[in-house]
């Protein structure tokens, strides 16, 4: 059952209803406000507040104010004039009556709501379909101005083509009656006019067989081919060298050896049904990256893996399958392979800060898994020393800080 407000508050003019009801603590956006000409609800959960009004008021002008802890409703006049009380009284015991006014208000507002929906809907129909023409509109003007452009174009053309081709027949004409009428001189000048046309074709046909034996030229010869000597720096034992250790040095060289030789070949005998694309460690980090989006923890793992077999001096391959341990609770894992990414990632320098980050919390997150506060906290503050302004890292930090103040106090 809701609680009943009894604390509320009413004022009136001639024209105009105002009532104040209390929130007792409520929020705005918790406010539920149903008015109608002859009822008015204000319901905040638990607390309830309903009037049955005294005469009918102008729903459509009405209007309701929250804050402040209050709800201000103000409830136009239908008809001017003073109102002896609030509420219908006749009522008050009537639970029948009370119930067909509220199921009346209530499908009345119910009806009003979907009508604004609905037109509401028509409204955003037409805005749609007006830009809709508009659009139509405009790209219909924009093709005729187009097709006009388009015409204009080709009448120059046209005109451009039928003047040329006009003076081109006057001018065959003028020559042919030069050759006719004209004197000897005149003559001998139409000749040699003519004469000049085929000399300029012979000329652009010689140098077309100019350029055209150019590339029939032979090619050049091939260049030098000649070695590169190359030598290696011979590998110094890290101690002293002494006669009594000459021999077990080289039997633990060769151990080395034999070790490395036994690891490539279980490797290769394990990529040799993978693809050439395959093998490569930045195409595993990809896979491993993708299988992470998608959930795929233990697939991510795999691939991190096998990319790390291939190349251990990436320190994202270490970083990002801590990531996957922390998510499969491999606490241990996780720490082992953010330290190893935190010993690659030196020396520290601002290429490399986002990584440094990104490793430390993951190893600081582990710790506090393993409730070993101290040591995540150390972790966190590194991270916050590299990117001092990041927020969430400031209040993660804080939040371990206040643990382990809390567990020293407790010890104390």
């Amino acid at each position: 059952m809701p609680l009943l407000v009894s604390d509320y508050s009413w004022t009136q003019n001639d024209s105009t209803v105002y009532i104040n009801v209390p929130l007792k603590g409520a929020k705005a956006v918790k406010v539920d406000i149903v008015s109608t000409d002859e009822y008015l609800k204000v319901s905040f959960p638990p607390y309830l507040f309903e009037a049955f009004l005294f005469e009918p008021v102008d729903e459509d002008r009405s209007s309701a104010k929250v804050g402040n802890g209050v709800a201000l409703i103000s409830l136009p006049k239908r008809i001017n004039k003073q109102w002896d009380q609030l509420m219908i009284t006749t009522i008050s015991d009537d639970k029948d009556k009370k119930k067909e006014i509220r199921e009346r208000a209530l499908l009345r507002y119910q009806e009003k709501l979907s009508s604004e929906s609905r037109q509401k809907a028509e409204k955003r129909q037409a805005d749609k379909k007006y830009t809709l023409e508009m659009m139509m509109k405009l790209e219909k003007e924009e093709r005729e101005n187009i097709q006009k452009i388009k015409d204009a174009e080709r009448e120059k053309t046209a005109a451009e083509l039928a003047a040329w081709q006009l003076r081109q027949k006057q001018e065959a004409e003028e020559d042919a009656k030069l050759s006719q009428r004209g004197s000897p001189n005149q003559q001998r000048a139409g000749k040699q006019r003519q004469e000049n046309k085929p000399s300029v074709k012979l000329d652009q046909r010689t140098n077309s067989e100019a350029k055209s034996s150019k590339k029939q030229a032979d090619p050049p010869p091939p260049r030098v081919s000649g070695n590169i000597q190359i030598t290696f720096t011979p590998r110094v034992f890290p101690t002293a060298l002494r006669e009594s250790r000459v021999a077990e040095e080289e039997e633990w060289l060769n151990k080395q050896a034999e070790a490395r030789r036994a690891v490539n070949s279980e490797l290769l005998e394990e990529l040799k049904d993978l693809k050439e694309e395959q093998k490569n460690p930045d195409w595993l980090k990809d896979k491993g990256d993708k299988c992470f989006a998608s959930g795929d923890y233990l697939g991510a793992v795999n691939a991190y893996g096998l990319a790390i077999r291939l190349n251990r001096k990436i320190p994202a391959l270490y970083s990002n399958r801590a990531a996957c341990h922390l998510k499969l609770r491999n606490l241990h894992k996780a720490i082992g392979d953010a330290s190893q990414a935190l010993d690659l990632l030196t020396p520290p320098v601002a290429a490399n800060a986002a990584a440094r980050v990104r490793a430390s919390v993951r190893r600081g997150s582990a710790f506090c898994q393993l409730q070993l506060y101290a040591e995540g906290l150390q972790d966190f503050q590194a991270a916050l020393k590299i990117d001092p302004h990041n927020e969430a890292l400031q209040a993660d930090t804080q939040k371990i800080r206040e643990i382990v103040q809390g567990s020293a106090a407790e010890t104390q």
